[in-house]
């Protein structure tokens, strides 16, 4: 368990010891109301951009490999010269087909290092890089490709570009962008388009750029209404990304003594994936780009690239653990894996009150059992991960402290952080040498984090957006005059400083006996066990909380081939068994653990289907759209009440 020793090795040297230095303030009752850390990472006094670091990386260092490319199965490396020759001849097609300085291209696509490859070609450009998720419907890329003035559109797939025809129909012919398809050599056309362009030009304009200068409109899920376009400056996304490096450097660097290495999952529409990429590219660490988030498809991917770290959601962590539990159950150990994981929880969190408080440890016994469940199950889990992970972000959503323990005793540190578009991915994360698990960590460095008088979340700092594109009336509700950017977010700071999101400002449900409930903790703990996929907790002017939940496809298949029952059982049959309703009760306690009788979930109702992206219930970032949900299952949440 080499991560334990990381972290102790790492608190005995000095140059390592706590780098994240927070300065509290308290309101007359002594609680923490703001918290706020001085930057890690000044900003370029040269006035350098994101833009710039390909080819800094080239100058210092053309030899070291900065990405690693899959190709006809293997991952090939592409040293730090080699990309920045290629991201410059992309960059000469973009000048010849007609990109301006300040013009807007619209990249549709999976995680892939075509990509990486074109935001940073068209940065070098001078043009601004407008990011378009790939599952998105004809009706949200004609409004980003209208509401952005976008005269370029860069899809990946055939799908992409018949999807990118039908939205684009509705626009005028004046109006209606080029499109180039990845797929069909889009890379190779622009790279031939470019030949007559001199290198100078491209130089010219990339060192044109300013940290003031316009990077990205990267638009919002849209969890209600269209998608808002975050305007975010190259200085944005370098303080995010150079911050995070800094604050990172003794976990992926200094203390694994190895090249760090990491396999990026995310979407690149979403900020969170981008700014990775940045940081990765910022800080030489070899990444690799994988399409899919579905477990089943990117565990493969993971066996195979062998990250040292990863950076992924909640989902993901949740379903590793859950198909070590499947797995375990169908070979009959399923008993085994639960008093692992018990064992692991309880390591895991003595293990840390020993490390971080100089509490008494875990003792001998358990460290024994700890040790024999290695052997039996954790590693097991580190070898669904690639086997040489040792630490993993997880953001987008509260991480159950429980499953983060668990993965801590399997020898992976799961950190957890906090942000939005709009604060250019992470606001706040945990810093390595003082893990917390239950909260989403300390404010990066150079961030300032206030709570406002009826919880809310308030983020100021460099990573703050400065509006949104051509709304002025949205941006006004969100930044004040000061740069307090309210996140609609409700939440604690305790003693340390450390963040606990509670839930969402307008989710806040209050029965008709007057208690106000968040859902998110609920929801949280809840989607953590298996059989349960998806849920809403509702409850808002009626007598007591209940809940809509889904059952995850994979964890039914194995229930039904456990108990010998037909693959082919129709859903509706499922979800009334007995049986299955015990387990998904099981699941519902677990949840209500975590808050009081009054806020607890008295009745829940199963239901058929999923909540997915093409039936409209989920955002293409994952996030539930409450409101459709509700819509959606409206006879399901009367009946809860005996309508």
């Amino acid at each position: 368990m080499g991560v334990r020793k990381d972290l102790k090795r790492a608190r005995k040297r000095s140059d390592l010891t706590d780098r994240a230095q927070v300065a509290l303030v308290r309101d007359g009752q002594g609680v923490v109301r703001e918290a706020s850390t001085a930057p890690l990472a000044a900003p370029p006094s040269d006035g350098s951009t994101p833009a710039d670091i390909p080819f800094t990386n080239a100058a210092e260092e053309p030899d070291a490999v900065v990405v690693r490319r899959k190709e006809s199965g293997e991952w090939k490396p592409v040293t730090a010269a080699a990309f920045a020759r290629e991201v410059t001849a992309t960059a000469k097609g973009l000048v010849a087909a007609g990109l301006e300085p300040g013009g807007r291209v619209a990249l549709m696509s999976r995680t892939c290092y075509e990509w990486q490859v074109l935001d940073f070609a068209i940065w070098a450009a001078g043009g601004q890089s407008v990011p378009i998720y790939a599952t998105s419907s004809p009706e949200q890329i004609e409004w980003i490709v209208r509401d952005s003035g976008a005269r370029m559109l860069i899809v990946e797939t055939p799908e992409n570009a018949v999807a990118a025809e039908a939205g684009l129909a509705a626009l005028a012919d004046a109006d209606r962008p080029r499109v180039w398809q990845l797929d069909a050599g889009a890379l190779l056309e622009l790279t031939t388009q470019g030949r007559e362009i001199s290198d100078e030009e491209v130089t010219k304009r990339r060192t044109a750029l300013t940290p003031d200068t316009i990077a990205t409109i990267c638009y919002t899920s849209g969890t209600t209404g269209r998608p808002k376009g975050c305007v975010l400056t190259h200085g944005n996304l370098y303080a995010e990304a150079a911050n995070t490096v800094e604050l990172l450097h003794p976990i992926f660097k200094a203390i694994t003594g190895d090249a760090a290495s990491t396999l990026l999952f995310l979407p690149l529409a979403h900020i969170l994936g981008r700014t990775i990429q940045i940081a990765c590219l910022l800080a030489r660490i070899e990444l690799g780009h994988c399409p899919s988030i579905k477990p089943d498809e990117l565990r493969p991917e993971l066996r195979s690239f062998r990250p040292k770290f990863v950076v992924g959601v909640p989902y993901l962590f949740e379903k590793i653990h859950d198909t070590g539990r499947a797995t375990a159950e169908k070979i009959g150990r399923g008993a085994s894996f639960d008093r692992a994981d018990r064992i692991a929880v309880t390591f895991g969190e003595r293990n840390l009150a020993k490390f971080l408080d100089g509490g008494k440890g875990p003792g001998l016994g358990l460290t024994l059992a700890a040790g024999l469940y290695d052997l039996l199950v954790y590693r097991r889990v580190r070898k669904e991960l690639g086997g040489r992970l040792r630490y993993a972000i997880s953001g987008g959503s509260p991480l159950d402290k429980g499953l983060n323990l668990f993965f801590y005793a399997a020898g992976v540190v799961i950190y957890e952080g906090y942000g939005l578009t709009e604060t250019s991915a992470a606001a706040t994360l945990t810093p390595p040498l003082r893990p917390r698990p239950g909260t989403v960590g300390l404010p990066v460095p150079g961030t300032t984090i206030r709570i406002a008088d009826d919880g809310e979340v308030l983020v100021k700092g460099p990573i703050v957006f400065g509006a949104y594109w051509h709304n002025q009336e949205a941006t006004d509700q969100v930044l004040d005059a000061d740069g307090w950017f309210a996140t609609g977010d409700l939440g604690a700071l305790d003693d340390d400083g450390y963040l606990t999101i509670t839930g969402r400002k307008k989710d806040i449900l209050v029965t008709s006996g007057g208690k106000n409930v968040s859902p998110a903790v609920l929801e949280d703990r809840l989607r953590s066990r298996s059989p349960v996929g998806q849920c809403i907790v509702v409850g808002d002017n009626r007598s007591y909380i209940g809940a809509v939940v889904t059952l995850e496809p994979e964890s039914v298949a194995h229930w039904l081939s456990v108990r010998n029952l037909p693959p082919d059982t129709p859903m509706s049959e499922v979800i009334r068994d007995p049986r299955m309703v015990e387990a998904v009760q099981k699941a519902v306690d677990f949840a209500n653990e975590a808050v009081s009788r009054a806020e607890s979930i008295r009745r829940f109702t199963l239901v058929e289907g999923e909540f997915t992206e093409d039936n409209g219930l989920l955002t293409p970032s994952l996030k539930i759209k409450r409101r459709a949900v509700m819509t959606a299952y409206e006879r399901e949440i009367e009946e809860l009440y005996g309508a």
